[in-house]
């Protein structure tokens, strides 16, 4: 009867020396504190706007720009140079095509930077500009951002009246918190005007597309939303010159104590890099000198973000230590000899960074008790849904050295998880009911980012957090979170994935979150599911999907990455798969593809920042999770390789 489960000696054998290699080569990475973090990697648009930046801090003197950062401006430079595409462009994400926008920030960047036009390749750059649309192409952020250095006409950028904070109905938290933290700061920056200047002679002229529409085009015939933003903007454009100056100066006073009180117990405003930026930019206008505390300590948060060293010169979009040790502790955990001492000072350092003070998400929810954790090391006003969801599955999973702290922490995590669900039933990032959808409308909104809606990924791992710690099948909430997954179920049987790339990410989580609630296996729904794993499984074994696919609202396949192999991989099991070929040949493409230290190779991003704008390589990623499906892949066949034991004897 041996092997008649068609369960192979050699691979679950391989898969443990797989999950010894990859847990030795991660606890090597661990912080003595007790966490993990890794480098978070995007495109080139933040390289690009690295040296706006030094632009804005260090203008030319006569008309000649020498900043005293020179030499790091040619690391960014040549960071940017070495990601050009064969036409010229710059793409937002690997393998990806020219993207306009950050074609246009990498030339403005280039040529402030000294790359003379006459550069083949910034000839090649200006000319597949000029065929994606020229510089009117550009979104929103890069239109004002050019504006005011006097590159765009001013008159052809969205309105970003300080006056937004004024408005009623709590306005400015119908926005998603980044959104939120980039107008706030950006609104005081841009009824500045500021109009800094360039490298004498520097123009982008040469970017305009003759007969391009400047402006964004309106349908006089008829009404839409897009149409009522278009002329509420040409209404704040003759507000800016002409209406009362004491209500915009009230205005801006109260988005800077906004911003202000926001730098308190946060590496920089939302610990993220625009809003960060606009921030540093922001305390300029106002008149906060480059050695006041404020300034010093804010251009002290961005700086920190760089990374110019032996792995090259980049800016990083924000840290992500919490995330990173969340995920690398969970994995460790579900190993069959998780490292109890590593983990132990894990849970400690993760205690230690419970968000324990009110923050923009308490709007909504005055009456939940503070609780969460964010993203990156401190930010206190944004504690996040996602890693509170994850921390709390690391620590159902082990201890720190304080039990009685440790298990008064996690019921209060629970009940904040409960108190931020949506009134759909699902879970959302960072706040509640974020979904006035009509604010996609609004001129500033081509980011695709406007808004933080409940999502199927996140409100899958939200379901498995609650259910393993304590909560039943048949408690209101979980009901009500799985009926919202049910809901989202796409056509082919996946779920969109609005954190991860993309269907694969969102199927897994979804999966494991109705199968944490009590769906069945043999449920229409689950089988669907599988069956779209498997259909789109390389002939390699492993799993690739691109993140086109969020351009075409479709899965697209691409290359096997190993974060998205053991993603297919956790679906399958989720699923109740423990017998396919499709796992067996998923895990042994882990197996296959994992190097000899332990880790594996990947250099696509796995990660969603904004969908079809934004994109993230948690180079971590390509551990934890092959780690993680690893591991649960022997748990979940434990009991066959039993059962042929049992048989041979």
């Amino acid at each position: 009867m041996k092997f008649s489960l068609n369960i192979s000696d050699s691979l679950n054998s391989a898969a443990a020396e797989a999950i010894h290699r990859a847990s030795n080569a991660l606890l090597e990475r661990q912080f003595p504190e007790g966490y993990w973090w890794a480098d978070l990697r995007a495109d080139t648009t933040l390289e690009s706007d690295y040296i706006l930046m030094e632009l804005w801090l260090h203008p030319p003197a006569n008309g000649v720009w020498n900043p005293p950062n020179r030499a790091r401006i040619g690391r960014a430079v040549r960071a940017i140079l070495d990601r050009q595409l064969e036409d010229g462009g710059f793409n937002v994400y690997l393998g990806g095509p020219s993207e306009v926008s950050a074609s246009i920030k990498a030339y403005f960047a280039l040529k402030v930077a000294g790359i003379p036009v006459s550069d083949p390749r910034m000839q090649r750059l200006c000319e597949r500009i000029l065929e994606l649309g020229g510089l009117e192409a550009a979104n929103s952020y890069v239109r004002i951002n050019l504006s005011l250095f006097g590159l765009f006409p001013r008159e052809a950028c969205p309105s970003i009246p300080p006056e937004i904070v004024l408005l009623p109905f709590n306005f400015i938290y119908q926005m998603s918190s980044w959104t939120r933290a980039i107008v706030m700061a950006l609104s005081i920056v841009h009824s500045a005007n500021p109009q800094r200047a360039v490298p004498a002679g520097l123009t982008l002229e040469e970017l305009f597309l003759p007969g391009a529409p400047m402006h964004p085009e309106r349908d006089l015939k008829t009404f839409s939303w897009r149409n009522g933003f278009l002329l509420l903007d040409r209404f704040l454009k003759l507000w800016e010159g002409r209406g009362p100056r004491f209500i915009r100066e009230y205005a801006i006073k109260k988005c800077a104590a906004w911003m202000i009180e926001r730098f308190d117990g946060s590496d920089g405003l939302g610990a993220i890099y625009p809003s960060m930026q606009y921030a540093i930019m922001a305390l300029d206008v106002l008149g906060y000198g480059p050695d006041h505390p404020l300034r010093l300590e804010a251009q002290s948060q961005f700086d920190r973000l760089m990374i110019d060293d032996e792995r090259g010169f980049c800016m990083q979009p924000c840290f992500s230590p919490v995330w990173d040790t969340a995920l690398a502790a969970f994995a460790l955990a579900e190993t069959e000899y998780p490292p109890i001492d590593a983990l132990r000072r894990c849970a400690d350092w993760l205690l230690s960074k419970e968000v324990r003070r009110k923050g923009d998400w308490s709007v909504k929810r005055p009456l939940a008790e503070p609780s969460g954790w964010a993203f990156e090391f401190n930010n206190e006003f944004y504690p996040d849904v996602d890693d509170t969801a994850m921390v709390l599955l690391g620590l159902e999973k082990f201890r720190g050295t304080d039990d009685v702290k440790q298990r008064a922490c996690v019921r209060r995590t629970i009940d904040w998880l409960l108190a931020m669900q949506g009134k759909d039933g699902g879970w959302a990032a960072f706040d509640v009911d974020n979904n006035w959808n009509i604010l996609s409308y609004v001129p500033f909104a081509d980011h695709n980012a406007m808004l933080d809606p409940s999502c199927p990924d996140i409100t899958g791992r939200v379901l498995e957090a609650l259910v393993r710690c304590g909560l039943p099948e048949n408690h209101p909430a979980i009901k009500r979170g799985a009926a919202f997954l049910l809901a989202a179920q796409e056509a082919d049987g996946s779920w969109y994935g609005r954190w991860g790339v993309n269907y694969i990410y969102g199927t897994f989580l979804a999966l494991r979150g109705l199968r944490a609630a009590g769906l069945s296996e043999n449920e229409p729904s689950i089988q669907r599911a599988l069956e779209f794993i498997r259909a789109y499984q390389n002939r390699d074994g492993g799993w690739g999907e691109s993140c086109a696919s969020y351009d075409e609202n479709r899965f697209i396949p691409n290359p096997s990455t190993p974060s998205q192999t053991a993603w297919g991989i956790l679906a399958l099991l989720a699923g109740g798969d423990v017998r396919s070929e499709s796992l067996y040949n998923g895990v042994e493409y882990l197996v296959r593809t994992q190097r000899g230290d332990g880790n594996w190779d990947e250099d696509y991003c796995t990660g969603t920042g904004f969908p079809r704008v934004f994109y993230l390589a948690y180079t971590e990623y390509r551990n934890t999770f092959p780690l993680l499906a690893l591991a649960t892949y022997r748990k979940a066949t434990a009991s066959l390789r039993e059962d042929v034991s049992v048989g041979a004897l």
